[in-house]
């Protein structure tokens, strides 16, 4: 009796020092995206441009271009692309920041305002407006702090852009040029009889990472297009600016339809006082965003993604409070690599049908 009972009390050790360790290796690795938040999202952005140009760089293998060259000329035309828009968008927002003072008067009026009807609604009760008078007095070292502590984050994002703008260029043009050797390199890190599966995952994996940012690109496109119209004919200010803006936020899913709102709103308050003209501009935005994600994107991008709303939705989550703005840009890719290896490990099947149902 006691020789049947050892095994069972063994094994029920060793299963949950194995859990035990998983939860300490899965705390590591939160740990290392989240202070070396700059590194990672590098080496993301890297492997996503990546995959997103290699398909230019076989074409011109075709045509007998060697890899290298193939590789340098995307990579430059790409940085040159980057550069162009940068420097657009830099001339726009600078227009912008130099009317930024009329909009800022328009905004501190309406905002008074609506504190005006809340402290009227509210001005009967004694100690609501002494916290308010005690919030007041404290008022100058919670600013203090903030802009302290936004100053500190404003440091980290100019570090972490830096960095990306640095190595980036260089990790994507030694993935192109080396693609077989890193390849190879690669699978022989993984025993011989599981180099075959490995293989399949990562091809698997680089087909919905290149239909994803193709899809994703032309969307995006789109809705700047559709966006900037649609702000030339209200006759808003810096059209192609708020465009521009509407067609970045269409890359956060979900929230991106009610986000991209905003600019139009701001640039609306200058222009109009009728509640009318923000429910035109909120109706047409979100038609535009409905459209491009469930009707567009979908024919573009395909079925290969296969994530459902929930999975979507706890990764914007999750990503974006472990890297910001960009963790909610990167969710969806990030996720997607989650579902494609869980779907080639067989221990693993269950989660990636939780994904994908």
């Amino acid at each position: 009796m006691s020789s049947t009972e050892t095994p069972q009390t063994t094994v029920f050790r060793i299963s949950g020092s194995n859990f035990s360790l998983r939860l300490i290796a899965a705390a590591i690795i939160l740990l290392f995206f989240y202070y070396a938040a700059g590194v990672v999202i590098t080496l993301l952005l890297s492997v996503l441009i990546a995959y997103f140009l290699d398909p230019a760089v076989e074409f011109l293998e075709r045509f007998r271009v060697p890899r290298t060259i193939g590789a340098l000329v995307l990579v430059l035309l790409l940085i040159l692309v980057l550069v162009a828009m940068g420097y657009t968008l830099w001339l726009r927002t600078s227009d912008f920041a130099a009317d930024w003072p009329k909009y800022r008067e328009i905004l501190h009026n309406a905002t008074r305002t609506v504190q005006g009807n809340i402290n009227s609604f509210e001005g009967g009760v004694n100690d609501l407006t002494s916290s308010g008078e005690a919030t007041k007095s404290a008022a100058p070292h919670e600013d203090s702090g903030a802009v302290r502590n936004l100053l500190v984050r404003g440091i980290g994002s100019l570090y972490a852009l830096v960095l990306e703008a640095t190595f980036v260029p260089f990790l994507v043009f030694f993935m192109l040029a080396q693609k077989r050797e890193v390849w190879h390199g690669t699978l022989q890190l993984f025993p011989v009889s599981r180099r075959n599966q490995v293989k399949e995952t990562l091809e698997d994996l680089r087909d919905v990472l290149r239909d994803y940012l193709i899809g994703m690109s032309v969307v995006t496109l789109v809705v700047i297009a559709l966006s900037s119209i649609f702000f030339l004919i209200l006759g808003l200010d810096y059209p192609v600016l708020a465009g521009m803006a509407s067609g970045l936020l269409n890359m956060v899913p979900y929230l991106g339809a009610v986000l991209a709102w905003f600019p139009g709103f701001l640039l609306a308050v200058i222009k109009w006082k009728s509640v009318s003209h923000f429910w035109v501009i909120a109706v047409v935005l979100t038609g535009i965003h409905v459209v491009a994600q469930n009707l567009i994107a979908p024919q573009l991008v395909g079925r290969q993604v296969r994530l459902n709303a929930v999975a979507i939705t706890v990764a914007l989550l999750f990503w974006g409070w472990v890297w910001g703005g960009m963790g909610l840009i990167l969710a969806i890719p990030l996720t997607a690599a989650l579902r494609v290896i869980c779907d080639h490990v067989e221990s693993w099947k269950p989660i990636a049908r939780w994904l994908s149902a």
